[in-house]
Formats: structure tokens, sequence, C-alpha cells
């Protein structure tokens, strides 16, 4: 009986542990973020041809490892546990094809070795899919660019980012707007990754 409430505590003091460390450094991340960064700030971009100060925020990756800023009067960012969605704050209407960036982190493979895999998987939707290129605006890293269904306003367009997360794997950042909106939605995701940074917990 006294064996059983031994390993008994000794699991609930294990679970402590783990609970405090893990919050620990949670708090150390935050903390790390909040010290880097500016919660907000003003950016000169320019959308279609003129140039526009906006005001930025500074939003989180769901896990912490980047932050980017978010244009919060136009975007909202969707935190998931395998991927993060910024879309548009107020829903397109139903015939407008779809505006987003998703960014996902594989944590097992590098950008050179996961490129191939995420354009063969792409090709599936768009057959005329650009071979990768590699990049080093507005992110450093590998590209992929396609387009579907010709030069129609509301063609869709995707154009994908593989880059390191500094360590041994990738983020794969797909944004996906149409032909139309390049130089708005187009150019505004383009400006948010100018601001990606991968986060390095200390």
């Amino acid at each position: 009986m006294r064996r059983w409430i031994v390993i008994t505590l000794t699991i609930a003091l294990l679970f402590v542990v783990i609970f405090v460390f893990k919050g620990e450094t949670g708090s150390a991340v935050v903390k790390q973020i909040q010290s880097m960064f500016e919660p907000e700030k003003t950016i000169l971009q320019e959308i279609e041809g003129q140039k526009e100060e906006t005001d930025v925020q500074l939003n989180e990756g769901t896990h912490s490892d980047y932050v980017l800023y978010v244009d919060e009067n136009r975007y909202t960012m969707i935190k998931g546990e395998d991927a993060d969605l910024i879309t548009t704050k107020e829903p397109l209407p139903d015939h407008y094809p779809e505006v987003s960036m998703e960014i996902r982190q594989v944590t097992d493979a590098a950008p050179d070795a996961l490129v191939e895999e995420v354009a063969i998987e792409l090709r599936r939707e768009f057959p005329r899919l650009k071979e990768p290129e590699h990049v080093s605006d507005p992110v450093e890293g590998f590209q992929l660019h396609g387009i579907n269904g010709g030069q129609e306003w509301d063609s869709p367009v995707v154009q994908v980012y593989v880059i390191s997360n500094g360590k041994t794997g990738s983020f794969v950042i797909t944004t996906r707007y149409f032909l139309e909106a390049a130089e708005g939605h187009g150019a505004r995701f383009y400006e948010m990754l100018k601001e990606f940074k991968v986060i390095e917990a200390k």
C-alpha cells in the first residue's frame, strides 16, 4: 500500500515539475519577444503604385517560434495547432478566390530537402507552377509561384516560401490571392513577410 502511495506522489510531483518548467520557459520566451520588438509601429509600403503609411501590430506564432507585424485593420491572425492563418478581417464575397497567408512549421526537414515535396503537392492545383528559385527578399529561402486559370481577374495565385526555422526544420509560408489583387493583398503579404523573424528561445 505504502509503495503505491510513493509511486502516486512521485508521478504527481513529476507533472508539477514539468508544468512549472514549461511555464517558466514560456514566460522567458514571451519576455524575450517583448524586449526585442515593439508591440506596434508604422511602416511605409507601396500599394498599387502609391506610398502608404500603415499601422501594424506585433503577432507571435502559436508556439512563439516566430513573429511578424500584421495590419490588424485589414487582417486577422487565426492561430492553430498545426498552422497559423492570416486572412481578411472582413470575409470576401463568395465569388472571390481565397485570400490568405498560412504559416506552417516542419521540424524535421530542411528547406532544400522539403521544397521539391512542396512543389509536387502544389502542382496538383497549379500545373504550371514555376520551378523553385532561391530568393533573399522578402525572406531568405526558396520561392514557388503559380497562377491557375490564365490571366483573368479572378485567376488564383499562389506564392510559397520555404525557409529555415533556424534549427533542422523549415517554415512553409503559403500566400494565396487572385490576379487582380496582386498589387493589393499580394503586396501587403509581401510587406508582412519582410518583418518575419524566427525566434530562438534562450
